[in-house]
């Protein structure tokens, strides 16, 4: 019997093979370790593009504070917008896992969560 760590990860990696996103399941099963209960609530499992304070939140709570980024705010804010992009603007269900290992991923930062 899976616990619920080990359901959300098969989820994530399920929609990571639907959208072709290419991150691999050791990436996507740290990630989600390392996000704790946030991945078991609706709200904040999910990253909304269309928030303003939520992309904020993102770029300084994740690139900057998570992965040490020191690029200026707008190369932040595209990257987070290109994130957006990849997993599809209509798509409701742009899970915090798969975002960050996408940010992650496209910064060479991956190396955080070894």
């Amino acid at each position: 019997m899976m616990g619920k760590l080990e359901e959300k990860i098969t989820q994530y990696i399920l929609v990571n093979k639907e959208l072709g996103l290419g991150l691999s399941e050791e990436l996507i099963g740290k990630v989600a370790g390392s996000l704790g209960p946030s991945i078991h609530q609706q709200d904040s499992e999910m990253v909304s593009c269309s928030s303003e304070s939520e992309r904020v939140r993102v770029r300084e709570n994740f690139l900057k504070k998570k992965l040490g980024l020191t690029q200026p705010d707008h190369e932040l804010d595209e990257a987070v917008f290109n994130v957006c992009e990849r997993m599809g603007m209509d798509n409701k269900r742009k899970y915090r896992t798969l975002f960050y290992a996408l940010l992650a991923k496209n910064f060479g930062k991956t190396a955080v969560y070894s």
